[in-house]
């Protein structure tokens, strides 16, 4: 049953030696690429052996690990091992926005970027500490199942499915985004054509096996996102230092780009006015903004509905709280080294691009160029003629690529970044296959969520309750390729960048479940009418400055950036959660004495089969 289920007990025992076999695998298949790149195969090949290798071996997991039992379907079987489930929590983490958007920010913004990386790593203190274990003892499906179990009634439980619509689809159309910038580039075809079949290989790893599909794709996909982002920076740290640890050569670049920046100003190549200091705080950000934004990001990391369902997935409490240690170090290879990668990728531009002769810019530029995600002189650079009648329009004609002239796509710092650095082709496929992998997971893992909640929570829990296993799979799986082709739709329109979308989806869900999460756990006297009020109120106001400000010109309150809109919603959602609660009469003893046990560190799960079977007594 083991080969049918990929679920089985023999599957779980021999995880070591198939991942092991699968590394090795891959470790072989891009040493093939490299031979092939060095007889002559084109890079186009090459790129699309990458992309559909990859895609294929993820659907393959996909579909081997098909399931039709409900359990299986909604969490694993609760069967993951801390140790891969902190992988695939990993590799669900660590999105298109971690992989492809964060590096680039720290490549535009310096400083100021740091505050993605403190707020993301800083969320799983808060994951580990005050909600996973204790959602993980109740033993729900859904985040939305829990907020109707504590608070009673339909009504939270469908507020919750807002909230998790929300945040969700939001986050799910910038990992749609970034497959699309990858495809695009690696295929050779347009970006609005490329977000759908990158929507493809996400459907195949998620529609027919759920949760247990995604898990154990989630865990191939973070090795493979993991080699590539390692990779390239680690070459690069070799080939200047001689020390192949960019993590410890980080101080080094700072001080070779600080120098350059100086050198540019003297040459007549940047503007002291113009140049934002790569190491000065608060050149794009406020200090509010930046701790805000931290603030903002640490919370919503705690509430994405997303990353919490991976913690239903584990054997037990215990193991969950493992699994959350075991995500924070594999995410913290990663986070590590953005730093770096950012630092590496400037410092390259500044000493090869900047002030090189228009006539003799690299092909790289060229080659973003044409996908309208470089530009020179506000043209896309798609011709040297292009780029010298731009510069001649603008009086700037000197012939000589100066650096307020060029403007690089944040988005694509990552994966051109191999280019830029001048090496092997085979390397920059391999990042490509890298940001699919961490743009794919994240995706699979979202589209999950919401597609569990609207069959479970809304189908199964409020219109049918006595609909057969069969029916609810069928109708989450249609629910899922639905939401699927709303987000690629959304996608091919370029809403906005990637990492400003993913910090929309954080202010949303920090704003809509971390009050009721956490007072739902730690506060008894919360009651149902104040969790409703509160998450009415807190995601509403949210919501609310997030739409004015982006799509009708609304002024910012006090300064707040949109991307730290929970900065309203948050305090008024606590505070109107508190007021309300004691306002309203207390929770029956029922509830309290079912909060108690939730806290308590030992006891079976709370939650079988969708009704609550272990109570206080």
């Amino acid at each position: 049953m083991a080969t049918q289920t990929g679920g089985g007990s023999d599957f779980v025992n021999n995880l070591g030696k198939i991942y092991g076999i699968y590394t090795g695998g891959f470790a072989a298949f891009v040493v093939l690429l490299a031979i092939l790149e060095q007889v002559g195969v084109p890079d186009r090949v090459i790129g699309y052996l990458f992309v559909f290798f990859t895609l294929a071996v993820y659907a393959g997991i996909g579909i081997l690990s098909r399931t039709m039992q409900v359990s299986e379907y909604y969490v694993a079987g609760r069967r993951v091992p801390a140790f891969y489930n902190g992988m695939a929590t990993a590799a669900d983490w660590m999105s298109g926005a971690s992989f492809v958007g964060m590096a680039g920010t720290l490549y535009a913004l310096g400083y100021d970027g740091l505050a993605f990386v403190l707020g993301w790593t800083g969320g799983y203190v808060l994951v580990a500490v005050l909600v996973a274990p204790y959602l993980r003892k109740f033993g729900a499906y859904t985040v939305p199942d829990f907020l109707a179990a504590r608070f009673g009634g339909h009504v939270a439980r469908f507020l919750g499915i807002i909230v998790l619509f929300a945040c969700s689809f939001t986050y799910v159309t910038a990992q749609v985004y970034a497959t699309g910038i990858i495809a695009s580039r690696f295929l050779g075809i347009s970006f609005e054509v490329a977000v759908f079949v990158g929507l493809l290989g996400i459907l195949l790893c998620s529609m027919l096996g759920g949760m247990r599909a995604v898990t154990w794709t989630q865990v191939a996909q973070y090795i493979v996102l993991i080699v590539a982002y390692l990779i390239p920076v680690v070459i690069l740290s070799a080939q200047r230092y001689g020390v192949p640890i960019p993590q410890l050569m980080y101080g080094q670049v700072l001080q070779e780009i600080a120098g350059l920046e100086q050198k540019l100003v003297a040459d007549g190549l940047a503007s002291a006015e113009n140049l934002k200091p790569y190491l000065q705080p608060f050149t794009t950000y406020s200090p509010l903004n930046y701790f805000g934004l931290i603030l903002c990001l640490m919370i919503g990391t705690a509430s994405l509905p997303h990353i919490l369902m991976r913690y239903f997935t584990t054997p037990s409490v215990r193991d969950a709280r493992k699994s959350v240690g075991w995500s924070l170090l594999f995410i913290f290879l990663l986070y590590f080294t953005a730093p770096a990668y950012a630092a590496f990728a400037k410092l390259e531009v500044y000493q090869n691009v900047i002030g090189t002769a228009i006539t003799d810019l690299p092909q790289w530029i060229y080659t973003y160029g044409n996908l309208g995600l470089v530009k020179i002189c506000g043209a896309d650079a798609t011709t040297v003629d292009v780029i010298r009648a731009a510069c001649t329009a603008k009086g700037t004609g000197d012939g000589v690529l100066a650096l307020g002239e060029l403007s690089i796509n944040r988005d694509v710092i990552v994966i051109s970044m191999p280019e830029i650095a001048g090496l092997p082709y085979v390397i920059a496929g391999l990042v490509a296959a890298g940001g699919l992998a961490a743009a794919l997971s994240t995706a699979d893992g979202l589209l999950l969520a919401i597609a569990n909640a609207l069959s479970h929570d809304i189908y199964y829990k409020m219109v049918d309750p006595h609909a057969s296993t069969a029916r609810r799979l069928v109708v989450a799986r249609v629910l899922l390729v639905v939401v699927a082709i709303g987000a690629a739709w959304l996608a091919s329109t370029r809403p906005a960048d990637i990492l400003s979308m993913v910090a929309w989806a954080f202010s949303l869900a920090a704003a809509g479940n971390f009050p009721a999460l956490v007072l739902g756990v730690w506060w008894k006297r919360c009651t149902s009418a104040g969790a409703i009020a509160g998450i009415i109120s807190g995601f509403g106001i949210t919501l609310y400055y997030l739409v004015m400000t982006r799509y009708f010109g609304m002024g910012e309150w006090f300064g707040v950036a949109n991307i730290s809109a929970a900065l309203f919603g948050l305090p008024i959602g606590v505070i109107v959660m508190i007021v309300v609660s004691l306002f309203t009469p207390a929770p029956s003893k029922e509830v309290q004495d079912l909060v108690d046990e939730l806290r308590k560190p030992r006891g079976g799960t709370m939650m079988e089969g969708g009704d609550v079977k272990v109570k206080a007594a």
